[in-house]
């Protein structure tokens, strides 16, 4: 079984940083891709940013040269560090990992969800 903790979150003020962390743990597993989604009040869930296993990052228009995201494979960790927050980044942040157990069993696992609240 594989478990997402994640940690961070909190309320800051515009234009300050904030640093996710999202740890998988478990056995007899392998990690492809890790992420970050989030969900407002009223909206849809929706990706924030993702890393590759070989690290090649991707990022949504709304975050790009904010926020940067990096994983530690060794301690199968993803972060995401958040610059120059603002407001409309207020949301329930949620890590995700696609998990493989075997070459054909592959999984989205999810972590239990962290708050950002960007406000002064």
């Amino acid at each position: 079984q594989v478990q997402l903790v994640e940690s961070g979150g909190g309320l800051v003020q515009p234009g300050g940083s904030l640093r996710l962390s999202c740890a998988a743990s478990g056995s007899g597993f392998s990690i492809n891709a890790m992420g970050w989604f989030r969900q407002a009040p009223g909206k849809q869930r929706e990706l924030v940013a993702r890393v590759t296993n070989s690290g090649r990052p991707y990022y949504s228009d709304s975050v790009k040269d904010r926020f940067t995201i990096s994983r530690d494979n060794t301690k199968n960790t993803v972060y995401l560090q958040m610059n120059s927050l603002k407001p409309e980044d207020t949301a329930v942040y949620y890590c995700n990992a696609v998990i493989a157990t075997t070459s054909i069993n592959v999984f989205n696992s999810w972590g239990q969800g962290t708050q950002v609240t960007v406000s002064s």
